[in-house]
């Protein structure tokens, strides 16, 4: 089969546990704290290309590991820089056409949370 133009195949994992170092105050960055992730991708192959071969499917444990080694490595002010630097390791690690990354962070005492929504699609 060809590949499908237009293919909206996606893969989603929903609110990765991560610890990072965010905050604006240096006592805010002085410990990781707890956010959620939820990673979208669009794979460059199209799901009905794959046929059955692992191989060429994108990795979602791999996904995984790469945002949690990446958000302990760094220490920002804010989520959205965090978001935005993180879609695009993304892009540069995977086989993928567009990433849409939801980042939250429960910091506020009457809000379930704060989040930041970043999209960032791969240049050819």
């Amino acid at each position: 089969m060809d590949s499908l133009p237009g293919s909206t195949d996606q893969i989603q994992v929903d609110e990765l546990e991560i610890f990072a170092r965010v905050g604006v105050t240096d006592n805010e960055r002085a410990k990781p704290q707890r956010l959620t992730l939820t990673i979208t991708v669009w794979p460059r192959e199209p799901f009905a290309n794959l046929n059955d071969d692992i191989t060429k499917a994108t990795n979602y444990s791999a996904l995984c590991v790469t945002a949690r080694d990446f958000v302990s490595e760094r220490s920002d002010c804010l989520i959205e820089t965090l978001a935005s630097q993180l879609a695009g390791e993304m892009l540069r690690t995977f086989a993928i056409t567009k990433v849409r990354l939801e980042l939250r962070k429960f910091v506020l005492p009457d809000a379930k949370h704060v989040a930041v929504i970043v999209t960032r699609t791969a240049r050819d």
